[in-house]
């Protein structure tokens, strides 16, 4: 029997008459970036009939493919960077990358070494043998157009506990819609240390089409704290990836802000390699108008003695739509797991939908493991308590959601500069929520 094929989309063809222009033009090695784009053009732009995107058709939400964004011009980038960063006040060392092209680096502190992705892919530097260290992430749809048309980024080297924080800043700009695919390495030594601010911005109300993957390779005893905002504009499709493979008796955390685009989705695969190893993922999500956010996770336990924690906060306003997708796997070595997670959200208005999809795949038996989801509105006596003693509704609203996001924004996060800007983002949000 013939097989039967699907028909391509406007978008899919679109994407594959890029990659054809594009291949040539792009550094490092052409076999690899064809291999990856082959692994996306095999199934196409996933759908709803694929369950990991059942909630997120983006066959049927990717219309059109924006360019692939040129390298900006000095007075460009000076426009683009001219707003301050929302994590100024932390003081990084930062590498800012305007329309997916590095545009400025700062000298970096003691114990880290940096190199742009374009250069190490030309030079074929020898860390770029650590891509690809979670290789669950190479059949995704979103990770393997990134690895097919990935065109700067960054490689960080990690030897030592470092002072300070280190920022990544990405900025979209210009007068019409691009998409821009970045990529960054983050290798971190045994017994090493680093924190990782990362940003994503556009102001202009252009339809930006973001793709970027953040992997970390953590060494034995190492410590990795990592905040992630995305910004973009309400028009943007953006979608992100962070992978983490850990060695034995690190640290990791890592924490997504959601605040803009019109449609996003951010994965995270976490590899428990090591044994007695530490891992937690947290996200905190606004939403309003007919916005889109998807997060999915999946966490890997393939040590003993291993803790996640996995903690996520939604709010959702008028029409938007809020999806979390979270497994953990237990492979049977990984006795004495311990594993939590934890999707909560709020609707503020009956227009407003929430997906929650908590899994557990457990093939050991010495574990302690839990999955849980809620959904509801605000509770009315909490809400006629801070109303009773003066205040209006919306500000007993506006303290109801704060505390609610607070949660997932600042638990564990030992870093009071960083939090302070969290929170401001939150705050912002509620005002314009109004």
């Amino acid at each position: 029997m013939a097989e039967i094929a699907m028909m391509k989309t406007q978008a899919e063809t679109a994407l594959a008459d890029l990659f054809a222009r594009s291949k040539s033009l792009l550094p490092g090695d052409a076999r690899s970036r064809e291999d990856a784009f082959h692994r996306f053009a095999v199934k196409g732009l996933p759908h709803r009939r694929v369950e990991e995107w059942k909630y997120t058709d983006l066959r049927a939400l990717m219309r059109e493919v924006a360019p692939l964004a040129a390298k900006p011009d000095a007075a460009a980038i000076e426009a683009a960077l001219a707003v301050e960063s929302v994590f100024a006040a932390a003081e990084p060392a930062t590498i800012a990358f305007v329309n997916g092209h590095l545009a400025k680096a700062d000298a970096m502190p003691d114990g880290v070494a940096a190199v742009s992705l374009a250069q190490a892919l030309a030079e074929g530097h020898p860390l770029l043998s650590k891509l690809g260290a979670v290789s669950d992430a190479e059949g995704n749809a979103a990770y393997a157009l990134n690895a097919a048309f990935m065109t700067d980024g960054v490689v960080l080297h990690v030897t030592k506990r470092v002072e300070g924080r280190v920022a990544l800043r990405f900025v979209t700009t210009g007068a019409s819609a691009v998409s821009t695919a970045t990529r960054v390495l983050v290798v971190v030594e045994e017994d090493a240390a680093i924190s990782l601010l990362e940003t994503h911005e556009s102001a202009n109300g252009l339809a930006h089409q973001p793709n970027d993957v953040v992997e970390f390779v953590v060494g034995d005893r190492a410590e990795v704290a990592h905040v992630r905002l995305n910004a973009e504009s309400d028009a943007a499709l953006a979608l992100s990836t962070v992978t983490a493979h850990l060695g034995a008796q690190a640290a990791f955390g890592s924490r997504n802000i959601v605040a803009g685009s019109g449609l996003s989705r951010h994965q995270v695969w976490m590899t428990f390699a090591g044994a007695d190893t530490k891992g937690a993922v947290r996200g905190a999500t606004m939403l309003g108008g007919s916005q889109h956010a998807d997060t999915t996770l999946v966490v890997n336990h393939l040590a003993t003695g291993c803790e996640s924690r996995e903690l996520f906060k939604t709010a959702i306003d008028g029409r938007a739509t809020g999806v979390f997708q979270g497994r953990i796997n237990v492979a049977p070595q990984a006795q004495k797991t311990d594993g939590k997670m934890m999707s909560a959200a709020v609707l503020l208005s009956e227009e407003g939908t929430m997906m929650n999809k908590p899994e557990l795949e457990i093939f050991a038996d010495d574990v302690q493991c839990a999955h849980g989801a809620t959904c509801g509105e605000l509770d009315d006596d909490l809400l006629f308590y801070l109303m009773a003693r003066g205040l209006p509704r919306p500000e007993a609203e506006a303290l109801l959601i704060e505390s609610f996001l607070g949660e997932a924004v600042e638990e564990d996060l030992d870093d009071a500069i960083v939090g302070e800007a969290l929170m401001g983002i939150v705050e912002a949000w509620l005002k314009k929520r109004g």
